[in-house]
């Protein structure tokens, strides 16, 4: 089969189709292609001759000619436009892909035992996890996840970073440190690129996967989020944690700073909810409930090697419990999570999401875990994000066996916080006093007035003050700046200050 063009890479899909592996194989092998590669895709399957064009016009590579010879067809695929080939492209080519066998799974012995760590005092200020990342480090996520930037080169660039961020947080006076979570595409899909047989796939990749590829397609395109650009974790055996998932995160900040430091990790319902895909988990597990036991054990893995290592709290984010009870049985896809699969009825998802998260939990120290809470965070629109008080989820919040929880509650769409009162009374409660989203430094005395509104319902020694959510969930997407993230700290810490010192004994 001969294509007008000599492809620089080329592999036989065989019978795959789409929906069943074969997006994984085109993905590993353009991914290392520069601008302008040429990729030939063969296959024996009929759905690939309408799925393959669907997946370029969504991800933005030219589909160049296909060739047919019998049963077997042939595509070339430019990553990009064909007009970004040059010379030195077709001549150099691109190094070939490195496949990955499916991992067997090493489970240790025995987990660590915590070690101390510095105490949290009440009122500490602290953001929800993530800081907006500079240009250079955008360049680096792709590069590093596309296989063009070596992992020393990626953990050299990314320290830069962070320790920018440190210093951002230390200028404006925060009582507990993160790391901006700037090695991170997205708050969630990270994992997926750690985790053994698991993979990063972009969110256009699934176009052939979902029941309704033409409103699939509307919906990412009606997104601010660049869905291109966003990577989504595709699950293709059983999963593993060879590697550390935020460990080496953690041992970096900790090297920058004696304060607190809090390392935020995707929650077990989330990452279940996330990874869960037809066609490609089901290949490794039968249902999202054994998909749902082996996240929580690695998920208990970090936890014991974080809280061996120092962690003074480790906040595990569940902001898909809100897509649950307020998107009830609508079908309409919620980006706040990059949750694409489907859901039960709201209690049964509720009592299964209480679970893992207890499951995850158990037998650790209940004052160094934590969970957040929020209504979606991919865009400073607030009338497009989900809206709706804690009500339905209060039940749920009183059964979670976590220390701390970490909530929305600055923005109107969270309702109010006296609603809260019936948390149980050994928890301590991180209430969201600026609204991240807004471009607008909040003054010191409206987030005095919120913070006072807290100590009414929870007194002092059960607070800790943050914003409602990141400052940059996902990285290509920040909702603010740096600039405004570190000035809404500072005057969060000045409004901390004044209440301590109205409430000093």
């Amino acid at each position: 089969m001969k294509h007008a063009h000599t492809p620089d890479t080329s592999f036989d899909g065989g019978d795959l189709d789409c929906g069943n592996g074969l997006l994984l194989l085109i993905r590993r092998h353009i991914d290392p292609l520069p601008r302008g590669g040429l990729m030939e895709v063969i296959s024996t399957e009929t759905s690939v001759r309408e799925d393959l064009p669907a997946w370029c016009r969504m991800t933005g590579n030219a589909l160049i000619s296909m060739v047919e010879d019998g049963r077997r067809l042939s595509f070339l695929v430019c990553k990009g436009a064909l007009s970004e080939r040059t010379l030195a492209t077709a001549v150099g080519g691109a190094s070939p892909p490195q496949f990955q066998e499916i991992k067997a799974i090493i489970i240790p012995e025995r987990l660590p035992p915590p070690a101390p760590a510095p105490n949290i005092a009440p009122l500490s200020v602290m953001g929800i996890g993530s800081w907006p990342r500079p240009g250079w480090m955008l360049r680096a996520i792709h590069a590093h996840m596309e296989g063009r930037l070596s992992d020393e080169e990626f953990d050299a660039t990314a320290d830069d970073a962070v320790r920018l961020v440190v210093e951002s947080q230390l200028r404006a006076g925060v009582n507990v440190l993160t790391d901006g979570e700037q090695r991170r595409d997205s708050y969630a899909s990270f994992v997926g690129g750690i985790l053994d047989n698991c993979q990063l796939i972009p969110l256009t990749d699934l176009l052939p996967l979902v029941d309704d590829p033409v409103e699939f397609e509307r919906e990412l395109r009606a997104l601010d989020v660049p869905a291109a650009d966003v990577r989504h974790p595709a699950v293709f055996g059983p999963l593993g944690r060879s590697k550390p998932i935020a460990l080496h995160e953690l041992r970096f900040l900790k090297s920058l700073s004696d304060k607190p430091v809090k390392i935020a990790l995707p929650g077990p319902y989330l990452l279940t909810r996330t990874m869960w895909m037809e066609c490609i988990s089901d290949r490794a597990y039968a249902t999202r409930e054994d998909l749902a036991k082996d996240i929580v054990r690695v998920l208990r893995e970090e936890l014991a090697f974080l809280l061996a290592e120092g962690a003074a709290l480790v906040q595990f984010d569940e902001p898909v419990l809100t897509e649950v009870v307020f998107t009830g049985a609508k079908t309409q896809r919620s980006f706040m999570c990059g949750a694409l699969s489907e859901k039960g009825d709201p209690l049964t998802e509720l009592a299964f999401a209480r679970d893992l998260l207890n499951a995850v939990v158990a037998g650790f120290p209940k004052d160094r875990t934590a969970v957040h809470i929020c209504r979606g965070n991919w865009t400073s629109d607030e009338s497009t994000c989900l809206s709706g008080d804690y009500a339905p989820l209060l039940e749920t919040l009183c059964a979670l066996n976590v220390g701390t929880y970490f909530l929305e509650l600055c923005t109107p769409r969270a309702g109010e916080v006296a609603l809260l009162k019936a948390l149980p009374g050994d928890r301590r409660v991180g209430v969201g006093v600026v609204n991240q989203k807004l471009d607008r430094v909040e003054s010191v005395e409206e987030i005095v007035d919120k913070i006072e509104a807290a100590v009414a319902v929870f007194g002092i020694d059960r607070l800790l003050i943050n914003p409602d959510c990141g400052f940059a969930t996902f990285a290509d997407n920040p909702v603010t700046s740096a600039k405004v993230a570190q000035a809404k700290l500072a005057n969060m810490v000045r409004a901390a200050d004044i209440v301590r010192a109205r409430h000093q004994r």
